[in-house]
C-alpha cells in the first residue's frame, strides 16, 4: 500500500511511495504556516469581535455610546475589560473591578482599543465593574451576589 500524494488539483492520491515524504514535508509546512497565522493574529477581526483576554464564561456586557464595559465569571476569579466602540486614535480608557470587602482594581490610560483585563479574586463575593471610554462611563452596580 502507497502513501498519500499530493498533487497539483488539490487531491490526495495513492502514490508508489516515492511522494510521500514531500506530501508529507508539504503538509508540515501547511501546519506550520497555519500555526503562526494563529499565533500572530491574522484572522482580521475587529476590537468588537476580538475575544477578549478574560477567561470564564460572559457574566454581563453593559454597552454604552462610545463603547462596552465586559464582564466575565470563573470559579473563583472575576475579570473586566472596557472595549472602544471604534478603534483607532488613542483616547482615555479605563476599567475598574472590585470584589466586595477588597480595594478596586483597575488600569486606565491612553489606549486605541480596550484598558484591562483586570482580574480580582471573587469567590462567593459580589463585585462591582466600571468602564469608560472617552470620558463617557458606566458601572455595573453590585453584581453576581
Amino acid at each position: 500500500m502507497g502513501l498519500l500524494e499530493i498533487r497539483g488539483t488539490g487531491r490526495a492520491t495513492r502514490g508508489s511511495g516515492g511522494g510521500g515524504r514531500q506530501a508529507l514535508v508539504q503538509l508540515l509546512v501547511l501546519a506550520l504556516v497555519s500555526a503562526v497565522g494563529l499565533v500572530l493574529g491574522g484572522t482580521g477581526a475587529s476590537s468588537a469581535d476580538a475575544v477578549s483576554a478574560c477567561g470564564g464564561r460572559p457574566a454581563k456586557t453593559v454597552k454604552f455610546a462610545t463603547g462596552e464595559l465586559r464582564v466575565y465569571r470563573s470559579r473563583a476569579y472575576a475579570c473586566a475589560v472596557t472595549v472602544a466602540k471604534k478603534p483607532g486614535k488613542r483616547r482615555p480608557i479605563s476599567v475598574q473591578l472590585q470584589a466586595r470587602g477588597a480595594r478596586p482594581v483597575g488600569d486606565s490610560g491612553r489606549y486605541t482599543t480596550q484598558a484591562g483585563p483586570v482580574t480580582v479574586p471573587a469567590l462567593h463575593r459580589c463585585i462591582r465593574a466600571a468602564g469608560s471610554v472617552s470620558g463617557t462611563s458606566r458601572s455595573t452596580g453590585w453584581i453576581l451576589c
